[in-house]
């Protein structure tokens, strides 16, 4: 049996292959739709937090703001995001997802990978599930940003 330690190492080298084999299928992805390695990261950020302003975009991926808007300009040329006034305050601009061009363009080329992840989370049980959204979210509320390193 696996001391504490083994056990933790192990979870960790697991996490990161996990990540890179993520992050290696967005960019397969994102070169299929046209779009650069970043891109596919902006879109996931703004499905989880909704508009953000090119600024808060910035500041999540710790990407200069000329970067930024070379990415959004890309994202808005093929459709995936408008640029709209932000309601509270006139002189910004908040970057929005397009859900209907994201359901076209994207979702076919994650189903699979979708129908995948199901499977493995239906061979859990509900105690195993609870225990594996507990750890993801307590691992997401320490990660480090860039900005911060």
């Amino acid at each position: 049996m696996s001391t504490r330690e083994e056990l933790a190492a192990e979870l960790q080298e697991r996490m990161i292959r996990f990540i890179a084999d993520v992050i290696l299928f967005n960019h397969t992805v994102s070169a299929k739709v046209g779009l650069g390695g970043s891109d596919s990261q902006f879109m996931t950020l703004l499905q989880s937090y909704g508009p953000l302003t090119p600024r808060q975009l910035s500041e999540h991926t710790g990407l200069t703001s000329g970067t930024v808007t070379g990415v959004i300009d890309r994202l808005e040329s093929i459709g995936l995001i408008t640029r709209q006034p932000d309601p509270h305050d006139r002189r910004k601009v908040l970057v929005t997802p397009s859900f209907e061009a994201i359901q076209e363009k994207l979702a076919p080329l994650y189903a699979e990978q979708g129908r995948r992840m199901q499977s493995v989370l239906a061979a859990r049980s509900d105690d195993e599930l609870r225990v594996i959204s507990t750890f993801l979210a307590d691992a997401i509320a320490n990660a480090q940003p860039l900005n911060d390193a």
